[in-house]
């Protein structure tokens, strides 16, 4: 699905990672973690062809960047909906099917193609367990169903991989949690690639298949195990890095340098 080798990216003449090897095979579930500002959400724009690669090679889906946009599933940062919205779930997950379109379709000339689209939103919207809200105002709906609803939008084509800036944060825990599992449940059920920027890997841990941890310019790409250890860390930052777990799991990172030290391995 994707193959960077010796990848870098650059953004006003300041290189923020280089030396990037990644694989990413159909199926899997990969997560990007690291401080904020060290260039999480410039690999996302990197691999979607919206940013250039400022060294090594890029391949997505065996083709460059860019050129593979309607096999690729896509959502951004988190967006808030106005509450007084009146567009539908369905609506919404709609414009990710057509939304590129101007004009409203002629019912006897695109009549299967309508009802052809109408059966894949619907078909969606139960794959995320929408159904139940989709019929409501978008901005009516809470935050983690809007988010199913956007993580909806973003499958309606079928995409063969799936890029997520973020999908969980403003999120509350159990919120967090659902959706990452559903997010795991489509990447396993659909054999989706996924890459998803995010700030706390814990709603995620167990349900990783690869680590790619950014800090100071540096990467390290591996299986959880291997990338959340304090070893691993304190290479990537070139400093004293202790990751400690608590008896449910968690993973806390501390470090001696201010920049280093946050509540969980992101």
């Amino acid at each position: 699905m994707i193959r960077l080798r010796g990848a870098a990216a650059a953004v006003g003449g300041r290189t923020l990672w280089s030396g990037v090897d990644l694989d990413v095979r159909p199926g899997e579930f990969v997560a990007v973690l690291g401080p904020n500002g060290v260039g999480k959400s410039t690999l996302i724009k990197v691999l979607l062809g919206a940013l250039p690669a400022a060294g090594g090679s890029v391949a997505v889906l065996d083709r460059r960047p860019g050129a593979a946009g309607d096999r690729i599933g896509y959502l951004p940062q988190r967006r808030s909906f106005d509450s007084s919205l009146r567009i539908r779930g369905l609506d919404l997950v709609r414009l990710g099917l057509d939304g590129e379109r101007w004009g409203v379709p002629l019912p006897l000339l695109h009549g299967a193609r309508r009802r052809q689209a109408e059966a894949r939103v619907r078909e969606v919207v139960e794959l995320v367990g929408a159904s139940a809200y989709a019929h409501r105002p978008i901005g009516e709906c809470s935050g983690g169903e809007q988010q199913r609803l956007l993580i909806a939008q973003a499958l309606v084509r079928r995409p063969r991989l799936l890029l997520l800036d973020e999908p969980l944060d403003s999120l509350d825990l159990p919120n967090q949690a659902s959706v990452a599992a559903l997010i795991h449940r489509i990447c396993r059920e659909a054999d989706v690639a996924v890459v998803m920027v995010a700030h706390d890997v814990n709603p995620l841990l167990p349900l990783l298949d690869l680590v790619m941890y950014v800090a100071h310019g540096r990467v390290a790409v591996g299986r959880p195990g291997e990338i959340i250890t304090s070893e691993a860390l304190s290479r990537i930052y070139s400093a004293p890095v202790e990751v400690f777990r608590d008896r449910r799991g968690r993973v806390f990172v501390v470090g001696l340098d201010e920049e280093v030290a946050h509540p969980h391995a992101s």
